[in-house]
């Protein structure tokens, strides 16, 4: 996670680094399995010229690869008050 990170603050995309649909324009997601479980972290890049991380969790959803409804929704609302804050 730390080196993709690393990539995205240098500018770039890591190659394990995908755009998060629905949540718009420059927010990406970094999913690693380890040791049998799923670990994610979403970040925004197109907020003023910092990166910044606005979520990281183990995904435990019974539902496939679908990220849970509770964690989109913690993502929407973390992203709008950290635009908010940066206003």
């Amino acid at each position: 996670m730390i080196d993709a990170l690393s990539v995205a603050a240098e500018g770039g995309k890591a190659a394990i680094a995908k755009p998060m649909k629905g949540i718009g324009s420059g927010v990406f997601e970094i999913a690693l399995p380890f040791r049998g479980n799923a670990f994610r972290v979403v970040y925004a890049v197109q907020l003023g010229d910092d990166l910044w991380v606005i979520h990281a969790f183990q995904k435990k959803s019974t539902q496939g690869i679908k990220t849970p409804r509770h964690e989109i929704e913690l993502i929407k609302d973390r992203l709008k008050r950290l635009k908010e804050m940066l206003r």
